[in-house]
């Protein structure tokens, strides 16, 4: 099964990155890069889904279409 997850990225003053997210509570990680940080929220956010109930799962189901956010880095 794949869900989709919206997660916010801030850039912490001591040059580190933190991702969230409204869709998951207790969905915190942090790295040294937004990629180091998007595969910690992806694992944090895959235990808290398989310790959490089962409506919760089908919630967050991938739809047949949907917009995905692309980052360039320029």
């Amino acid at each position: 099964m794949e869900a989709i997850i919206t997660t916010h990225i801030e850039k912490l003053p001591e040059g580190v990155y933190l991702a969230t997210s409204d869709d998951i509570q207790g969905l915190v990680a942090q790295g040294r890069t937004i990629s180091e940080t998007l595969e910690i929220a992806r694992d944090v956010a895959k235990m808290l889904l398989e310790a959490g109930n089962e409506p919760e799962r089908q919630a967050l189901c991938v739809q047949e279409s949907f917009d995905y956010p692309l980052v360039i880095g320029l």
